[in-house]
């Protein structure tokens, strides 16, 4: 029998480890080279081995630029993850010149879909000359300098270390690197989190009656606090608040704090909104998950499974409903232990709905007090459904493993919501500032803002004396 120089979806989905779904989706992007005979796809070993190359190879080496700049402004991308916070700005019309990320799946994404930017790894390991270096940047050309800095530090959801955590001394890292680079510009995201985590943690075992009173590196918002002033003495105005990305054209309610630091006295404005829940404000009302995923292809979705033993449960819920509309009888069947833990628990068995914006996408849809089920199926949201609520294109590969997957994704920054912030930066550059609605609810939490957190803040603080000898005992708090 001849041989014929060309592999099957089959061979191909086996060689790289994916389904044929994803092989034949791949295929029609122009992801992988063939061509279709019929209603089959072929394609030369070639194409299969150079997507491995690219997308599915060992730990990828730091690069330096391989473009010349095109854009009049350009930035330089820290914590890049998947880049969704990149792409945003790119959207806005700034040229990304560099990332930074230490993630192997992720610099595999970065590399993918993005072969010629400079790429560098743990940014505790390069000096500022080594970052413009390898981004062809002379210090004066850097306008922005832009990142979420590891949120697991200061995440309500875990230990709250603060900077006495490892993920902790990068972000200092990071400020630093900002103050030595001195960008006109500087974008700090983060977890909501992030505005009441101290300078340093005390466990909670520790705390209460008869336990020393919290010092002021322990009281809340002291991390903040810190980073503010050291940004402040270093030439910066700030200006951040809390943001929930659906009021910014993102078919997803996410929350997240977003600090924009300029250099010079002029703070730049919080940022404009372009929809909100209802239409008020006279703008476009909230895009939902069905706009946004409607039109996706059932026989392609690419996902993990529930456990069976959840899918009894979730036959019996409709779109936007979860734990608390199964009969009575079931509901202390399907929480277990959990029933009795306090909270909403609104994570639990949870379907979506059409006709909202998605809840803000986890690391994983399927953990049990984190699910994320599809409106109408009996699976979780798949890959393709998370980069639409993200805001990715159809076409950017996302490396790794589905597990993998879903965690990059979930990780990052929604596409228009970073180039919300874009758009901000350049509106601020060019002298057309513009204010958003008197009392815009840009959060469902109230006073989140820089000028109500920091009078609330120095209120608290005013009376606390630093720990003697302590790391931040010598930290400067004016109030």
């Amino acid at each position: 029998m001849k041989n014929y120089p060309y592999l099957s979806t089959k061979e191909a989905a086996s060689k790289i480890g994916i389904s044929e779904q994803r092989v034949r989706t791949l295929l029609r992007s122009g992801d992988i080279k063939g061509q279709q005979v019929g209603k089959v796809w072929v394609m030369e070993p070639e194409a299969v081995e150079d997507y491995i190359n690219r997308t599915k190879g060992n730990y990828p080496v730091d690069r330096t630029s391989k473009e010349n700049h095109h854009q009049a402004v350009k930035a330089i991308s820290f914590f890049s993850g998947a880049m969704g916070l990149d792409l945003g700005f790119e959207k806005a019309g700034i040229e990304i010149s560099l990332a930074c990320e230490v993630d192997k799946h992720c610099r595999q994404t970065i590399v993918a879909n993005k072969p010629d930017i400079a790429l560098l790894g743990n940014i505790a390991s390069y000096t500022a000359q080594d970052i413009l270096d390898r981004a062809k940047l002379a210090k004066e050309d850097v306008d922005i300098m832009l990142g979420g800095p590891p949120c697991q530090a200061f995440s309500t959801a875990g230990a709250r270390r603060g900077f006495k955590d490892e993920r902790g001394n990068i972000f200092l890292k990071y400020i630093e690197l900002i103050l030595e680079i001195s960008p006109k510009y500087a974008v700090i995201e983060n977890v909501r989190g992030f505005l009441s985590a101290p300078l340093l943690h005390r466990p909670h075992s520790e705390r209460g009656s008869g336990s020393i009173p919290l010092s002021r590196e322990e009281m809340p918002g002291g991390a903040l606090k810190y980073i503010v002033n050291e940004l402040r003495k270093g030439g910066y105005s700030i200006s951040f608040n809390l943001y929930n990305t659906a009021n910014y054209g993102v078919p997803q309610i996410r929350e997240r704090v977003v600090m924009i630091c300029h250099r010079g006295k002029k703070k730049v404005p919080y940022l404009y909104p372009t929809h909100s829940e209802s239409g008020d404000f006279g703008l476009d009302t909230w895009i939902t998950l069905r706009e946004s995923i409607a039109d996706l292809s059932q026989s392609e979705a690419e996902y993990i499974e529930f456990p069976e033993g959840r899918l009894k449960y979730y036959r019996m819920l409709k779109e936007g409903q979860y734990w608390k509309h199964l009969p009575e009888e079931l509901q202390k069947e399907a929480l277990g232990k959990s029933y009795y833990s306090g909270g909403g628990k609104t994570g639990f068995f949870r379907r979506l709905s059409w006709d909202r914006p998605s809840c803000t996408l986890v690391t994983s849809p399927a953990m049990p007090a984190t699910d994320i089920c599809h409106p109408e199926h009996l699976r979780p949201l798949s890959i393709q459904e998370y980069k639409r609520i993200q805001q990715f294109p159809d076409s950017w590969v996302i490396c790794g493993s589905l597990i993998e997957q879903y965690r990059q994704i979930g990780n990052a920054v929604p596409v228009g919501f970073g180039e919300a912030i874009g758009k901000a930066i350049l509106a601020h550059m060019s002298g057309k500032i513009k204010h958003p609605p008197l009392n815009f609810p840009f959060s469902r939490y109230k006073g989140n803002d820089d000028v109500l957190w920091e009078a609330k803040i120095s209120e608290s603080l005013e009376e606390i004396k630093p720990i003697q000898g302590s790391l931040f005992a010598t930290t400067a708090y004016p109030v």
